[in-house]
């Protein structure tokens, strides 16, 4: 079983596989690396279920915080958006209202931001994602394309049970068939992977970890 995200001991350096520079489909899952590097003007999403722990990789290798309401600056340069900094800075606002009400709105601002940054940010932009929703990851795709940067994905692979309690632990938890639903299209993503088909569109790369690789590594940077 998979334990959860930062409760493991680092290893020892010499326990560690060498940085890994994506190209292809990697995975990851139980393996120890030691550093993924990425373009200096990569496209990256992580993506995973809610309560998979995104929001916590981010801030492990990103520096993104919890309480942040504007995209967050990561080390080289790096922009990390994440859906819940749209979700803070829209509750001053519609926080009186139950969130299943304004949820839409937090997706638009949050694709906005991203778009935005693409466009905008003269450095590797870090995105916060599903990748449960195809029209998700097309528009994500083209404006990626569009922008000339790369787009390359991680996906955190996590069992249900496990991003259920992860999602109790933060006291953030998705409306149960909001939840059924994208459990369903992981895990019908994941099975098209084992049977060699890809994700539509194609990344430049995608990398399937879980929270032990994850547990166990050390950085994610950018570099030429």
């Amino acid at each position: 079983m998979n334990p959860p995200l930062a409760t493991l001991p680092p290893p020892t350096p010499e326990a560690l596989t060498p940085f890994l520079a994506p190209d292809a489909v990697h995975d990851l899952r139980g393996r120890e690396i030691d550093e993924l590097q990425y373009p200096p003007m990569a496209a990256l999403v992580v993506a995973g279920i809610p309560g998979a722990g995104k929001s916590t990789v981010l801030r492990r290798f990103f520096g993104a915080t919890a309480e942040a309401e504007d995209p967050s600056g990561g080390p080289e340069g790096s922009v990390v958006l994440d859906s819940l900094q749209a979700r803070n800075r829209l509750r001053h606002r519609l926080g009186w209202l139950p969130y299943s009400l304004w949820r839409p709105v937090v997706h638009v601002v949050h694709f906005a931001g991203i778009r935005t940054a693409l466009r905008d940010t003269d450095g590797p932009v870090v995105i916060h994602d599903c990748a449960t929703t195809g029209w998700a990851r097309r528009i994500i795709s083209l404006w990626a394309a569009g922008y000339g940067r790369e787009l390359h994905v991680i996906l955190l692979d996590v069992p249900t049970a496990e991003a259920r309690a992860g999602q109790h632990a933060r006291g953030r938890r998705s409306n149960r068939m909001t939840f059924v639903l994208h459990c369903f299209r992981w895990r019908r993503l994941m099975e098209r992977l084992r049977a060699g088909g890809g994700l539509r569109p194609a990344p430049e790369s995608l990398v399937i970890v879980d929270r032990i690789t994850i547990n166990r590594m050390r950085r994610v940077t950018f570099a030429a």
